[in-house]
Order: structure tokens, then C-alpha cells, then sequence
């Protein structure tokens, strides 16, 4: 038991005595990290998660939602921005789980970092195949065989992508301003277009009445209440809990904290910074979506396109798929570099095959686990349904908030000499506000997500006795500590 508790010092979580926490080049800033975020926070979703849960789940007061979700997330965003400021390395909850409660979790939270990410890049990429299909379709351009040509878009991007991460960090960061921008301008436009169709009429009082489902309990809350319900404050807070996934990606900006100049004092600013201009920007659209529109007649499959239809303003159609086109793209690119540093950290700790935490010495990028996850993402995306497994992104990445959360307060216990770049304010209050937070928003997820979960995280701990506890750099005989080298310069 001892074994596999053994913990990872915080001088080695950042300055291991192979020097190789310190061998990827500082690239980020502040307001390149805020731009991380938004690429993945901020993706299609923008344009229909709050037209689909005002229909369906909580009417007018989905603005209502919207603010509860941010709050939620604000509060594990603090704490993750917390332990980034300590502990400045590609790992993320994976080696914070290492410093604070042993290797055995840590291989757990990577491992569920692994089916995050891993899955979510596929998802999302069969996704950006289906909308940008849709979206020729809708220039007026015929396209024969839909499946076949979204299964070849689905492709190009994924190897476009991942060329791009593998070969040239700064290539893919100024392709993400780019991209970043062009979607900021496009959403800009939905709000800007929007606002004087609004009716206040149609917000009436932010609630709907609650109304009782025919449909069987499926997610543990509701098999606890023994009813499945929308509207009403059940519907407001059962929207709040899927509009929070939209929010999910700020955790993914965490794992650029190695590449980050002055990372300490720039990581906070930049989760934080990124997760409230997110939450502005969802609430605005939300905003414009609701009061364009009566939620009793907002279509569920293209709801603010349908909106726009409505009022007349057919052209804004365009303007929507292709800020939905480069929003999907961004998400995928963000995606595939916080997998790649997560599983960078985890080879080069020795719990998967050290041999993929290389650098190339030309750019200083991880190539070699780039590559796989490249490849991986790919077989997914074409092979496998994910579009029917999103809710296993979801449970991955709240299972590491709770373990984030949790270890704010051990570590104030533990390690209270340690230097912070950010506290969490009315500690432990809040992480365990955020810990409960993120309890209610697990048990908002269907039972068959859970008993999938379980399973994937069985195997996983097979994984890591058959292979991780043995080939892991602390089961080795300890040798002096080297000094750890400097982090390359820009």
C-alpha cells in the first residue's frame, strides 16, 4: 500500500533531477493563455446550448442557469488556479493528485484526464465534420455522398491539427488568435444583430412552470427523487449542470503552465480572466437567443439559426456556421495540446512508456506523444459512435475538479509554507463550495455514464499495476538530485 500511496515531492513536481520539467520553451503570456481558454471553451455550442436548454429544461430562466453554471465553475477555476501557481507543470491535476495524495490517484486522475481529453477531441471533431458539412449545404453547394465527405473532412482536420501541434508551438498559437478572433467577431455580430429584436415580453418573470416528464428516471438524481422533471427551479438547475460542461476548458489551460513565462503569477490571470469573458459571452448570446424568440417556439436542432429565420435575418445563418465551424476547430486544437502535455508528464514520470515524453530538440514540442494522440483521436472519431459517449468528456473532467478541490484544503494543511502565485479566498469554505458544486453536477449524469466510467477506470487501475507501479521513476533507486536545468528562453 505504501508503494503505490509514494507521493512526488513538490521540488521534484517541478524540477525533477532528470532536468525534464523544464524542457518545454516558455511560450505563453497572460492574454495568450486567455486566448487558450476562449479556443476551448467557446466552441459551437455558443450557438445553440442555450436555445436547446430553454426548451427543453429550464424556459426564460436559462439566463438564470447560465449565471449558476459560471459560478460553479468560477469556483473550481480558483482552486485549480491556486495549485497552478505553486506547482507550474504540463501535468495539471495529474501531478497535483501526485504531490497531494499519492501515485495510485494521480494514475487515476490521469487516467481520467486521458478519457477527457481523448474522447473530447473526437467528439469534437466528428462534430466540426457534421456543422461544416452543414454549413456548405447551406452556401448553396451540393454535396453528394454527406457521411462519406464528413468522414474525410473529420481526417484533414485531425492531421491538420496535430501537424500543426507536433511541428510548431508558436505556429499553433498564432493560429489560434487568428481563429480566436474571427469567432469573437462572428459572435459579436449575433449580439450586435440581435439586440434590437429582442422582446422583454418574452423573458416573462425568468421561470417556467414545472412540468413532469413521461419519460424514465436516467440520471442518479433523478432515480434519487424518483421523477424526471424540466421547468421550474428542477429544470433551472438541471440546465445549470449541462450548460457548466460548455464552460469545461479552463482545467485544459492549466497543462500550458510549464510553457508559461512567469507562470506563478500568469496562470491564475489567465484561467480566471479567460473563464469570466466566457461566461459574459454565453449569457449575452443567451440573452439575445431567448428574447429574439418565445422558448416555446425555439427549434432544438439549429436553434439560433432558427431564431434568426424567424425574425427575417436569414444571412445571419452563414455568419453563425462559420463561427461555428471556427469555434470547433479551436476546441480541437486546444484539446489535442492539453493531451498532449498530460500524457508527456505522465511518460516522463514513468507510468506509460518513457520513451513519449521526447522533445524535439528543433522546437522544443513533444512530437512523438503528439503524433499518437493524433492518431488516436483519429480512430475514435472515424471507427467509434463518440457522439453518443460525450457524457464520459464530462465525468472524466469533473471526477479531477473534486480531486482539485479536495487538495486546496490538504495542501493549506500540509504544505502551508508553500509559495503561492494566487490563494483561494475564505479557504476551505470555498473548495469545498466547489466540491460540492461539482458532487451535484456528477450526479446530474446518467447512471449508464457512471457504470461505463467505472469500467473504463477498472481497467485502467489494471494498467497502472500490470505496468505503471513498477517502471515508475520513484520505484527506481533514488540518485542525488541534479540542479534542474533552466527553462528555455524565448
Amino acid at each position: 500500500m505504501t508503494t503505490i500511496l509514494r507521493r512526488l515531492s513538490p521540488s521534484e513536481a517541478t524540477g525533477l533531477r532528470t532536468g525534464a520539467r523544464h524542457s518545454l520553451s516558455e511560450l505563453y503570456r497572460p492574454a495568450d493563455l486567455v486566448v487558450l481558454g476562449l479556443g476551448v471553451m467557446i466552441g459551437a455550442g455558443i450557438f445553440s446550448i442555450a436555445g436547446k436548454q430553454a426548451a427543453t429544461a429550464a424556459g426564460p430562466g436559462v439566463i438564470l442557469s447560465f449565471m449558476i453554471a459560471g459560478i460553479a465553475c468560477l469556483l473550481a477555476c480558483m482552486c485549480y488556479a491556486e495549485l497552478s501557481s505553486m506547482m507550474p507543470t504540463s501535468g495539471s491535476a495529474y501531478t497535483f493528485t501526485y504531490v497531494i495524495f499519492g501515485e495510485v490517484w494521480a494514475w487515476i486522475i490521469g487516467w481520467a484526464l486521458i478519457l477527457e481529453l481523448q474522447f473530447a477531441a473526437a467528439v469534437v471533431a466528428r462534430a466540426w465534420g457534421a456543422i461544416t458539412v452543414r454549413a456548405i449545404s447551406n452556401f448553396g453547394v451540393r454535396v453528394p455522398d454527406e457521411r462519406l465527405f464528413g468522414d474525410v473532412l473529420v481526417f484533414v482536420i485531425l492531421v491538420l491539427l496535430t501537424g500543426v501541434v507536433a511541428l510548431s508551438a508558436r505556429v499553433g498559437l498564432r493560429a489560434l488568435w487568428i481563429m480566436v478572433s474571427a469567432k469573437l467577431l462572428a459572435i459579436g455580430a449575433v449580439i450586435v444583430v440581435g439586440l434590437p429584436h429582442i422582446h422583454v415580453a418574452n423573458f416573462g418573470d425568468f421561470y417556467a412552470q414545472p412540468k413532469r416528464l413521461s419519460t424514465p428516471p436516467a440520471t442518479v438524481l433523478e432515480i434519487l427523487s424518483g421523477q424526471s422533471q424540466a421547468f421550474g427551479w428542477f429544470g433551472i438547475f438541471a440546465a445549470a449542470s449541462a450548460i457548466a460542461f460548455a464552460y469545461i476548458g479552463f482545467d485544459v489551460v492549466a497543462t500550458a503552465a510549464e510553457e508559461t513565462v512567469n507562470a506563478p503569477k500568469a496562470m491564475p490571470k489567465g484561467m480566471i480572466r479567460s473563464l469570466i469573458i466566457a461566461t459574459i459571452i454565453y449569457i449575452a448570446v443567451a440573452l439575445v437567443m431567448v428574447g429574439m424568440v418565445s422558448y416555446t417556439k425555439i427549434s432544438v436542432d439549429e436553434p439560433l439559426s432558427s431564431a434568426f429565420r424567424a425574425i427575417g435575418v436569414d444571412w445571419m445563418v452563414h455568419v453563425i456556421d462559420v463561427g461555428a465551424v471556427l469555434g470547433l476547430t479551436t476546441v480541437i486544437l486546444v484539446l489535442i495540446v492539453g493531451q498532449t502535455r498530460v500524457l508527456f508528464s505522465m511518460a516522463r514520470d514513468g507510468l506509460i512508456p518513457r520513451g513519449l515524453a521526447s522533445v524535439s530538440r528543433r522546437n522544443h514540442t513533444p512530437s512523438r506523444v503528439t503524433l499518437v494522440i493524433g492518431f488516436v483521436a483519429i480512430v475514435l472519431a472515424e471507427f467509434v459512435p463518440v457522439l453518443t459517449m460525450q457524457e464520459l468528456v464530462v465525468i472524466g473532467t469533473l471526477f479531477a475538479f473534486a480531486f482539485v478541490a479536495a487538495g486546496v484544503i490538504v495542501m493549506r494543511r500540509r504544505m502551508p509554507y508553500l509559495e503561492r502565485g494566487f490563494t483561494v479566498p475564505l479557504s476551505p469554505l470555498l473548495p469545498g463550495l466547489s466540491l460540492v458544486a461539482t458532487l451535484w453536477l456528477m450526479v446530474n449524469l446518467r447512471v449508464l455514464t457512471w457504470a461505463w466510467f467505472a469500467l473504463w477506470m477498472a481497467f485502467g487501475l489494471l494498467v497502472y499495476l500490470v505496468y505503471g507501479r513498477r517502471h515508475s521513476l520513484l520505484a527506481r533507486p533514488r540518485d542525488p538530485v541534479e540542479p534542474a536545468r533552466g527553462r528555455h528562453r524565448r
